[in-house]
């Protein structure tokens, strides 16, 4: 049986994108991999991508602000650019916040969706369980972002997560 989402009657699936792997680390060192600067620069991003880190304030109203640049997918040197505002903060379990597209200067496109993004970090022995799950308000926003490539580009992210993990 499917439930319907009475305000907008659409099914949650058609606005929520689910992810999950288990990374071969402990649960401390994966959430410092998401939570530090220095880290997550190393592997935020799409192959070819580098990730520069603006702000980082993990914390409940702190915010995180980084630009995305690549030669060969924006040549002209401008960035991808994200805020991500947090909503709650439970080390090592748990991150939620609203992520928004954003210019380099942290001015959000309002003609871009904002999500929702709840990461869970599940410890499993010396191991690590990520499961992200990202809510949309409608279910457009979900295949825009679909076709802006999101799908491919999350995949290598957390390929380079691994990397990062391993070489730890």
């Amino acid at each position: 049986m499917t439930h319907t989402n009475h305000d907008t009657g659409t099914t949650p699936e058609d606005r929520i994108y689910r992810l999950e792997r288990t990374f071969n680390a402990p649960r401390d060192l994966v959430w410092k991999a998401w939570t530090e600067p220095e880290r997550i620069s190393q592997w935020w991003g799409p192959r070819g991508f580098t990730t520069t880190v603006k702000e980082m304030d993990v914390r409940p109203g702190g915010a995180w602000l980084y630009c995305m640049y690549s030669p060969e997918y924006m040549p002209d040197g401008s960035g991808a650019c994200g805020k991500s505002v947090y909503t709650e903060v439970l080390e090592p379990e748990r991150l939620v916040y609203n992520d928004y597209f954003t210019d380099e200067d942290g001015n959000v496109h309002s003609d871009m969706p904002v999500l929702l993004v709840t990461v869970l970090f599940t410890d499993q022995n010396d191991k690590t369980k990520v499961t992200s799950i990202t809510e949309f308000e409608k279910p457009e926003d979900l295949k825009k972002v679909k076709a802006m490539g999101m799908e491919q580009g999350v995949k290598e992210t957390w390929d380079r997560l691994e990397e990062l993990l391993a070489q730890s």
